[in-house]
């Protein structure tokens, strides 16, 4: 089925003592773009989430927001660095000395100082790590996903309803089309009449004019094309494939066909079909560009 490119999910995941969120959202774009923000110490695991949703998305700017709520004892360890404790010790002693000062150096003051205390991550157990990601990474994907077949189904519905329509306006077009040479067949001969009077008409001269109106005015390629170009749409709205691209190409062709038939008919009635296709075309065409 056809997908949307709007959606939503959430997913969350508890295990090892590891707690995982992570949300996905998602709105329109020509090819997959996907922006992950994951605190620093997940950095590494950064490919493995967009190749993951890659292999599930198609289309669209997805933002990816991952955030650990509970961490197990094995991914912090807090390292004093001494070295630089002591560095710090001896300037603030210093500074004591020099302006007369009466305030202790304190474990607080020291403790605040730009690395004193050192929170490190351990990233020897990337895979499990991964492992529990990886399953709420699946939960917020399928809501995701869910929620963008939901949104291309009612597209899909629109878009049904709406060639409904251009097909119908189509088939007067057809049937209105060979009208159009019968009409002016009569009006040439009417003009000819009045203009020589009781002069006879030339058939075989009017019969060359008519022919030349005829071909000129002939849109049966067009019809012929447009009806294909509709039903290829209607196909393609059935499969289980990502098929925006396609859609937004087949609209542009329809378009072409529908402003070649208003262009060569030459007739009114016509031409108010063509307005009402194309008023038609265009609602369809923003419904495409969410399309997966």
């Amino acid at each position: 089925m056809i997908k949307s490119m709007t959606g939503y999910g959430r997913g969350e995941c508890e295990e090892n003592n590891r707690r995982f969120v992570i949300e996905l959202k998602s709105v329109n774009n020509r090819y997959l773009d996907i922006n992950i923000r994951l605190p620093k110490h997940l950095i590494s695991l950064e490919d493995n989430i967009r190749k993951y949703i890659s292999s599930r998305v198609s289309r669209g700017k997805i933002d990816v927001f991952v955030s650990q709520e509970k961490f197990s004892d094995d991914d912090i360890k807090v390292v004093l660095d001494e070295q630089v404790a002591s560095y710090y010790y001896n300037v603030y002693s210093e500074l004591k000395k020099k302006f007369n000062l009466q305030e202790e150096i304190t474990l607080s003051l020291l403790a605040k100082a730009p690395d004193v205390i050192i929170i490190e991550k351990n990233e020897d157990d990337v895979e499990i790590v991964w492992d529990t990601m990886k399953k709420a990474l699946d939960e917020a994907l399928s809501v995701f996903i869910d929620m963008r077949t939901k949104e291309g189904l009612k597209l899909k519905q629109d878009i049904l309803e709406r060639c409904m329509i251009i097909s119908e306006k189509v088939n007067l077009i057809e049937k209105r089309s060979p009208s159009i040479i019968d009409e002016y067949r009569e009006k040439i001969k009417l003009r000819v009449s009045e203009f020589l009077k009781d002069v006879e008409i030339d058939e075989s001269r009017l019969l060359n004019e008519v022919a030349f109106f005829a071909d000129k005015v002939n849109i049966d390629e067009e019809i012929t094309r447009l009806k294909s170009h509709i039903e290829q749409l209607r196909l393609s709205l059935e499969s289980d494939e990502a098929v925006g691209r396609k859609l937004d190409f087949l609209i542009q062709e329809m378009n072409r066909e529908t402003n070649t038939i208003g262009s060569k008919a030459n007739d009114l009635s016509i031409a108010n079909l063509v307005i009402d296709i194309k008023s038609e075309l265009e609602k369809i065409r923003e419904q495409v560009q969410n399309i997966e």
